[in-house]
C-alpha cells in the first residue's frame, strides 16, 4: 500500500444474524453507527466488498442488511472478512491524535538519530498494540510494544519516531 492509498480496519463480519440474511458486524469504530456513512466498505485492497442497506446497533457493532449477502448461508461463510474504509474518509484526527495506520512507513531512528527500521504494520495479538518492525539492514521484521517506554517521541508529520529497543537476552539466568 503506498502512502496514498491507506486503508484503515473499521469492522468485521460476525456471520449471519437469524435467517433473513441480516449480518452481525463487530466495529472497531468509536460509534459504529458511523459504520453505515462510510458504506461501502472495502476490502484490504480498496475493492467494495460490502454495502449497508440499513442497520440497528448490538452489543458489539451492527446487526446489518447488506446488499451483497442475501441468505444465512453467504453471511456464514463471509465470517472474519475484515473491512476497510479510505484513511481519507475518516474525520481527521485533533491535535496529539493520530490513527495507527499513520504509523505504518515511518521510520523507527535511535537515540542517536540512526534509522534502525521502519515501521511495516500494527498489530495487536491481545495484549497491547505492537509495531512490528522491518530493520534497515534486511532480515526477519521484529516486534516493539507500542508504549511511552519504547515510543518515546513520535513525529508524524516529519516520517519517523524515536525506538528504544529493548535489550536482546541471550541466555536465562539459572533460577
Amino acid at each position: 500500500m503506498s502512502g496514498d492509498d491507506k486503508y484503515i480496519l473499521v469492522a468485521q463480519i460476525g456471520g449471519a444474524f437469524g435467517v433473513k440474511g441480516e449480518v452481525k458486524i463487530t466495529a472497531y469504530t468509536a460509534d459504529a453507527q458511523s459504520l453505515k456513512t462510510y458504506s461501502p466498505l472495502l476490502d484490504a485492497k480498496g475493492q467494495p466488498v460490502l454495502t449497508i442497506l440499513s442497520a440497528r446497533p448490538d452489543k458489539h457493532g451492527l446487526v446489518a442488511k447488506v446488499k451483497e449477502l442475501t441468505t444465512k448461508e453467504e453471511a456464514d461463510a463471509a465470517r472474519g472478512r475484515k473491512l476497510y474504509v479510505h484513511r481519507d474518509q475518516l474525520p481527521e484526527p485533533d491535535e496529539d491524535e493520530f490513527y495507527l495506520a499513520d504509523l505504518i512507513g515511518l521510520e523507527g531512528r535511535d537515540a542517536d538519530d540512526k534509522v534502525i527500521g521502519k515501521v511495516k504494520a500494527v498489530q495487536n495479538f491481545g495484549a497491547d498494540d505492537m509495531l512490528e518492525i522491518a530493520p534497515a539492514e534486511g532480515g526477519p521484521t521484529w516486534y516493539l510494544p507500542f508504549t511511552k517506554a519504547a515510543v518515546p517521541e513520535l513525529h508524524i508529520a516529519d516520517g519517523w519516531l524515536r525506538i528504544i529497543r529493548p535489550a536482546e537476552i541471550s541466555e536465562r539466568d539459572p533460577d
